[in-house]
């Protein structure tokens, strides 16, 4: 078996056997397994450093596929609207005055001003320069001394619309109107979360950096465990990164980290209590506050406090998710660039091109959180500037340190794909399939058409 390409996995306990020792029942979309060994073949690193790869992606990608915008609830009463930018376009997403969702170019039909330069609420979207104004739903409403324009009509002078979708309230737009339905685009996916209700969350924390790198490098680093080991050895203590589950799908896929379980790489055992000293951040000359008792396992332990942080927001819905839902990191991929993650993890992340500049990437991650009583209001996108780092966002508590780590490389990795003499990048069979499937649907959306 270990002989076929694609077959070999790593020694240690494997992520279904995990599960066999769950003290909770385990939900049916985490055994699932479906990993397709694709091809061994080098991916060119043109596809990270040049501008013509670039310019593809803007005329073959962005403009027909699929992608995230805002949150419904960013937009919740008629006349909100919020800016969606993607490389070098604007959109405009806006909520009518029947409540519909709808997404325009975010361009004066006159002489092409930006409509609007800010988020917000609006009565109408009149333009700044000469006040041609549209109803919100895109209809013409006035034109300024309209005696001057008599070859402009109302009915074919309507903002043109892209495609609108909505999910788990989320917003999804396509610039293409003829696109796939996006009910087909996201079934899967949708299929997979109906165990976990990301519509009934609020975005509790919302965190943005420009990263000096492509924004696939930056994404591609969230998309394996893999790198632990060499970038975030502190958590290998807990975390089985080369035993991660990847699963590939058609337009989605997912990486399963467990945690409460060490990484198979460490060559010493590692005892429960250190497990949860480490995943603590307890410093070795310290005390752990927390002692796994006698017989016990660290992964329960911890998933049991786990459900008792969560019970005040989230009930008693706690006690029927498993300890693999409590501590593992689960984290889906809906091509090309939404990272929703599964369970009670909070994460959400985004990456984007910087505007129309193919070395800089804008990194996104979002906190959506159960809650009681009255939705809270979602939290504004707190952008850090160049010289902080995620580790300066407080509301991304300990992640941000691990952020950091990753950041840390990113830009080294751009330099060096834009030195190196080698015309493509190697990656694993397995662990690093997801990033395989990444660029597998690259090419069928950007090269072959």
């Amino acid at each position: 078996m270990t002989d076929q390409p694609g077959a070999a996995r790593s020694p240690g306990v494997t992520y279904q056997e995990l599960l066999e020792a769950d003290t909770h029942p385990v939900p049916d979309v985490l055994r699932l397994e479906h990993n397709v060994f694709e091809s061994d073949e080098d991916i060119p690193t043109s596809r990270y450093t040049s501008r013509e790869w670039h310019e593809l992606e803007k005329k073959n990608l962005w403009s027909r596929v699929w992608q995230y915008a805002c949150r419904t609830d960013e937009i919740p009463e008629p006349g909100d609207h919020y800016i969606y930018e993607i490389t070098d376009r604007t959109y405009l997403v806006i909520r009518t005055e029947t409540g519909e969702i709808k997404a325009f170019p975010n361009a004066c039909l006159h002489r092409g001003r930006r409509l609007k330069d800010y988020d917000g609420r609006c009565s109408e979207i009149r333009c700044a320069f000469h006040g041609f104004a549209w109803q919100l739903n895109g209809e013409l409403k006035d034109v300024p001394a309209k005696w001057d324009f008599p070859h402009v009509e109302a009915e074919s002078f309507s903002l043109p619309e892209c495609a609108v979708g909505e999910w788990a309230g989320f917003v999804f737009i396509n610039p293409d109107k003829d696109a796939q339905p996006f009910d087909e685009y996201v079934a899967g996916l949708a299929e997979q979360f109906e165990v976990w209700d990301l519509g009934n969350r609020y975005k509790e924390a919302h965190v943005a950096k420009v990263v000096p790198c492509n924004w696939k490098i930056a994404q591609e680093a969230f998309c394996e465990a893999y790198h632990v080991n060499g970038t975030h050895p502190q958590i290998m203590g807990y975390l089985g990164d080369t035993n991660s589950q990847v699963d590939v799908w058609d337009n989605f896929a997912r990486v399963i980290s467990p945690g409460g379980t060490p990484s198979p790489l460490l060559d010493y055992d590692v005892s429960e209590d250190e497990m949860m000293a480490t995943m603590l951040d307890v410093r070795h000359d310290q005390e752990s506050p927390i002692k796994v008792p006698e017989g016990a396992t660290m992964r329960a332990v911890s998933a049991a406090m786990s459900r008792e942080r969560w019970r005040e927001f989230a009930g008693d819905a706690v006690d029927q998710m498993s300890d693999a839902e409590m501590m593992d990191s689960i984290d889906y991929t809906l091509f090309p660039n939404f990272h929703p993650w599964g369970a009670f993890n909070r994460i959400v992340y985004r990456f984007r091109p910087n505007g129309d500049d193919h070395r800089t990437a804008i990194m996104e991650c979002i906190f959506l959180a159960p809650y009681t009583g009255e939705k809270p209001a979602p939290a504004p996108v707190h952008w850090l500037e160049e010289h902080e780092v995620f580790s300066d966002a407080e509301e991304l508590g300990m992640l941000g340190k691990v952020f950091d780590q990753d950041l840390f490389n990113m830009p080294r990795v751009q330099q060096g794909l834009e030195s190196t003499h080698k015309p493509g990048v190697t990656l694993a069979n397995y662990q690093e399939s997801k990033v395989r499937w990444l660029h597998k649907l690259f090419t069928e959306w950007v090269e072959e058409n």
